[in-house]
């Protein structure tokens, strides 16, 4: 009985200590493939905040790529690429919590909010739609809008 209760202790222990990962799901016929490029890609500009990596915002911003911000101003891939170079500055941490990817064809919707903490500890969450498209054989992102949504009590 005692070794079976410490079993059964270390496995909560296993879980209560683990990272949570983010939950990604699809809704649509998709490859699987597909669906864990476009998850990763979420989850790596997620981590760009608070990096500084520009590499993932390179790889998945079409050329194209129009984006809205939170107060409403538009932005373009070369923007947020310089942008994410300086964001360490005021972001701590931000990490992917949900995407849902639906699938049309050759058009995916992905929807899903992060957590994020400023260097001041201020924090919050960003709430967003992105838009896939696969064209010449790549997923890419060509329009993107955010909502930034406090964490902080009566805001």
């Amino acid at each position: 009985m005692r070794t079976k209760f410490s079993c059964l202790i270390a496995l909560v222990g296993i879980f209560i200590a683990a990272p949570a990962s983010a939950a990604c799901t699809a809704i649509g016929k998709h490859d699987p493939a597909s669906l864990r490029y476009i998850c990763d890609g979420a989850r790596g500009w997620a981590e760009s905040v608070a990096s500084g990596d520009t590499a993932v915002v390179v790889r998945i911003l079409a050329e194209d790529f129009i984006g809205v911000d939170p107060k409403g101003k538009q932005y373009r891939k070369a923007a947020m690429v310089l942008n994410t170079k300086d964001a360490p500055k005021y972001f701590k941490k931000n990490q992917i919590n949900d995407v849902i990817v639906r699938f049309y064809g050759p058009v995916a919707v992905a929807q899903g909010s992060e957590t994020w903490e400023r260097q001041n500890g201020k924090r919050g969450q960003f709430v967003w739609t992105d838009t896939w498209l696969r064209r010449n054989g790549r997923w890419q992102i060509i329009a993107a809008q955010d909502l930034s949504v406090s964490a902080e009590p009566g805001n």
